[in-house]
C-alpha cells in the first residue's frame, strides 16, 4: 500500500493518521519522542507493511511485475494497490475519493509541524498534483511511477510498469478484492 492505501487504513484519529502518513520517514523502534497517537499511527503503518509484504496474493503480484520492475517490484505493487483502491473507491468507502483526498490534505497540512523534514517537503507536491485522486487513472499511476523512478537509484525499471497492471488487470483486481478485506480484518485488533 502506498499513500492512499495507508491513509485509507489509518483509522479515524487525526494524529494516528498523521503518524501513519509519515512513518516511512521515521527510523528506529524508539518512538517515544512522538505524541502517543502519532506513535500508534507509525506502528499501524509498519503493521500494514509487514502484512502486505507477507501476503501470498501480494507476493504473486510482485512476481508478475518483477520481470519489468526488478528489485522495485514491491514498490510498484504498492502503487498498483493504490490504483486499484482508487478505481473502485466507492466499493470500499462511503466518502467520495475527492472529498477524502481534500480532507487528508487539510489534516496533514494542519499537522505539518509534526512531519519529518523529508515528508514536509514532499507534501506540497502531493497536494498540488493531487496524488491521492490521480491514482485512479492509468495516466496518474504512470506519473507516480515515473516520479519514483527519478528519485530512486537505478529506478528506471519502474517506468512503464503500469503496462503490466493493464495486461493483467483482472487478476490484480481479483487479488486486491481478497487482499483489502483481509488486511482490514487483520488491523481490527490494532489500536
Amino acid at each position: 500500500m502506498n499513500f492512499l492505501g495507508h491513509l485509507y487504513l489509518a483509522g479515524n484519529e487525526p494524529l494516528a493518521i498523521v503518524g501513519n502518513f509519515m512513518a516511512d520517514a521515521v527510523k528506529g523502534r524508539d518512538l517515544s519522542r512522538f505524541p502517543a497517537a502519532v506513535e500508534q499511527g507509525i506502528r499501524r503503518h509498519r503493521a500494514i507493511d509487514a502484512f502486505t509484504d507477507e501476503h501470498p496474493l501480494q507476493r504473486a503480484g510482485r512476481e508478475r511485475v518483477r520481470a519489468h520492475a526488478g528489485r522495485y517490484a514491491g514498490v510498484v505493487m504498492d502503487l498498483f494497490y493504490d490504483h486499484l483502491l482508487a478505481v473502485e473507491w466507492s466499493r470500499w468507502h462511503a466518502e467520495p475519493l475527492a472529498d477524502f483526498a481534500q480532507r487528508m490534505y487539510a489534516l496533514l497540512h494542519a499537522h505539518e509541524h509534526l512531519l519529518p523534514e523529508r515528508t514536509r517537503q514532499m507534501l506540497p507536491y502531493m497536494v498540488q498534483g493531487d496524488w491521492l485522486t490521480s491514482y485512479a487513472t492509468t495516466e496518474g499511476l504512470a506519473r507516480a511511477l515515473h516520479g519514483l523512478s527519478r528519485r530512486a537509484p537505478a529506478g528506471d525499471a519502474m517506468r512503464g510498469a503500469e503496462r503490466v497492471l493493464v495486461q493483467h488487470m483482472e487478476v490484480y483486481r481479483n487479488e486486491f478484492g481478497i487482499f483489502l478485506p483481509a488486511i482490514s480484518v487483520h488491523l481490527q485488533d490494532l489500536p
